[in-house]
């Protein structure tokens, strides 16, 4: 804080350059979030620390408080059995003629598959900064691209975290450009979804023709 003259307190400001030489040094270190932990950091850098105001947070009280019921819907036995088939098919319908969006539990993709990708990107972040260097960029073009905060430079405050970008369809990647230490589990999940997903559009395109039947 600060006082003027006049003996009104105003809120120091750090100067804008030293932000953005806070954020370019950061960037040019390729080692995300990770790397300042790795490096042992005591005390969040500025640039991550948020200070909303009154308002802001009252509206985040307030919508926090509201409470979206999401549409669940059940998966299991619907390439067996044509009767349940059809419920999930109005279900479908229904959710996202009001929704938008929608659920899906017993999907057929096997929990294994799934911690398996998860494991695989984890591994991925905790190997040495110096290896992962190599897929640190923002040309979104590529198959795999690490970085941190896809808008680092256009936000006020940085979020604590480090992403990965993977690209797998609709036209797959070669698997020599993805890193070696979750290329497996990235495919063999990826084969999975593209399964998912043509029984979602298969599902999506009957609940489209029950609507237009229903119409006449």
């Amino acid at each position: 804080m600060a006082a003027t003259s006049t003996g009104e307190v105003k809120e120091a400001i750090k100067p804008v350059y030293a932000w953005r030489e806070d954020l370019k040094d950061f960037e040019h270190s390729k080692a995300g979030v990770k790397g300042l932990v790795d490096a042992g950091v005591v005390r969040i850098p500025e640039m991550f620390v948020s200070n909303p105001n009154k308002e802001d947070r009252a509206r985040i009280r307030s919508d926090g408080s509201k409470l979206i019921n999401i549409p669940i819907i059940d998966f299991e036995g619907i390439d067996g059995d044509p009767h349940l088939r059809k419920e999930v098919v109005e279900k479908v319908r229904v959710a996202t003629d009001g929704f938008g969006f929608f659920q899906v539990v017993n999907h057929g993709v096997p929990v294994r598959v799934m911690e398996g990708a998860l494991d695989g990107i984890k591994r991925f972040h905790e190997q040495d900064t110096e290896v992962k260097k190599q897929f640190y960029s923002r040309d979104n073009t590529k198959s795999f691209v690490y970085n941190s905060n896809f808008d680092l430079f256009q936000v006020p405050t940085v979020n604590w975290r480090d992403t990965v970008r993977c690209v797998m369809a609709p036209n797959p990647p070669d698997p020599e450009e993805l890193p070696v230490i979750c290329r497996d589990a990235l495919i063999n999940y990826t084969d999975h979804l593209r399964t998912l997903g043509l029984t979602l559009f298969e599902l999506l395109s009957e609940a489209l023709q029950s609507e237009l039947l229903a119409r006449g």
